[in-house]
């Protein structure tokens, strides 16, 4: 339980801090990028003002430029490589500029030209050259714009975040996982204080219930067993005591180092030998249990809590169903893993119940509290057992009636 807590604080942790990054990363680069296209736009709109060539520098809109684009005015004609291919308005080409630019040749420029007509857009790019279309009716005026050298300082810049928020990221990993220890250090202090406190507690409790029930017996030897009084002492100091000793078993259970005789046996074999003997106990009260179990199937674990796990399934599957019940049990092979799942009709069953279905005490029908005998802890046991093994149980609700629960065992 530690160690899964360990993990989930690690997790949200860098899931957190993963989708902060990821958001002002994304903010950052947006907006430099949005820079890089207006600067281009901006230059673009100018070209096409003053059918494709730059304004005289005395001009005050190239002084307009300026201050949208944080360039020095009298270079930006020099700086700025753009052609321009106009085409009539059957589609065929009419003329081509191509004095400011030396990185394209003719062909390439018709092709860029064309694939721009094909898109049907007003603006945007091809490769690394920003375009805008004028069209007056009789011809099609595309210029391109060079945006090379602003898209590369982009991307080296886009490359160079993303490289230090990985770095950041790893780094931040790392110390949340060496501090994440000192971080749950109380919990687990606390944990462990609490199961220390249930096992001493449990064998403390355990001797004054012994004597109890021992007087019990010298009484009912005096007055007779059939003592109403005395009658129900014994049994609420037997349900007492069975309480006791499961609170001991579950916190031995969730103990780091538990000690489980670990080797390979049959699970099919344990399986059939305890269902056999449910069989008759479910016959006597009203039930039905079917079995369905693939032979000759091992897991590695222990035989003996596996043993308890498959009863607590199955005592508590008897109890909780109505009269008349079919109560379904089935181990098979899945994949990797070995399923032994019970499902048995109960009644409807909210999210929250399912959620809290392995807790310690927890009850979806508070009524059956003392219709049943049970303590609300056998299914925290069974749970104990499955994580002991590296397994998982889980719980489902069938058609909002049908309870159904399934211990998955690794191969």
């Amino acid at each position: 339980m530690i160690k899964k807590l360990q993990i989930k604080l690690i997790t949200i942790s860098m899931v957190s801090l993963t989708l902060v990054l990821a958001i002002i990363f994304g903010i950052a680069n947006y907006q430099s990028y949005s820079k890089v296209v207006a600067n281009a736009d901006a230059i673009l709109d100018l070209l096409a003002e003053n059918g494709g060539a730059f304004p005289d520098t005395e001009d005050t809109s190239l002084d307009e430029l300026l201050e949208i684009n944080g360039y020095d005015s009298e270079e930006i004609p020099y700086e700025s490589r753009y052609f321009t291919v106009i085409f009539g308005s059957n589609g065929t080409e009419t003329t081509m500029d191509m004095e400011q630019i030396a990185a394209i040749d003719e062909a390439t420029a018709e092709e860029y030209g064309l694939e721009v007509l094909e898109s049907g857009n007003s603006r945007g790019f091809v490769d690394d050259y920003r375009y805008v279309v004028q069209s007056d009716g009789d011809t099609v005026t595309i210029i391109f714009l060079d945006c090379e050298r602003l898209l590369y300082s982009f991307r080296t810049s886009l490359t160079n975040t993303a490289i230090v928020s990985i770095i950041g990221l790893i780094t931040v990993f790392g110390l949340i996982f060496i501090l994440s220890k000192r971080i749950i250090h109380p919990i687990i202090e606390g944990y462990e204080k609490q199961r220390q406190f249930i096992t001493d507690a449990g064998h403390e409790i355990k001797t004054p219930l012994t004597i109890i029930n021992a007087d019990a017996e010298v009484l009912s030897m005096e007055f007779g067993k059939d003592n109403e009084w005395l009658s129900d002492i014994q049994a609420q100091t037997q349900r007492l005591t069975d309480l006791t000793n499961d609170l001991i078993l579950l916190s031995r259970m969730q103990e780091a180092g538990n000690h489980f005789q670990m080797s390979d046996f049959s699970i099919s074999e344990t399986v059939e030998e305890t269902a056999q003997s449910f069989k008759s106990l479910a016959m006597t009260q009203g039930r039905t249990l079917n079995c369905h179990i693939e032979p000759l199937l091992e897991i590695h674990g222990d035989e003996k809590s596996v043993k308890q796990l498959i009863s607590i399934l199955l005592d508590n599957a008897i109890k909780y169903s109505p009269e008349g019940s079919i109560i379904n049990l089935v181990l098979v092979k899945i994949g990797k893993s070995t399923h032994l799942s019970v499902e048995n009709p109960a009644p409807e069953l909210t999210r929250t119940d399912i959620d809290h279905m392995f807790d310690r005490f927890y009850r979806a029908d508070k009524s059956h509290n003392s219709q049943t005998g049970g303590h609300g802890i056998g299914l925290s046991i069974a749970s104990a057992v499955l994580e002991a093994h590296r397994g998982k149980l889980t719980a489902n609700s069938k058609d909002g009636s049908n309870l159904f629960i399934d211990a998955a065992f690794p191969s």
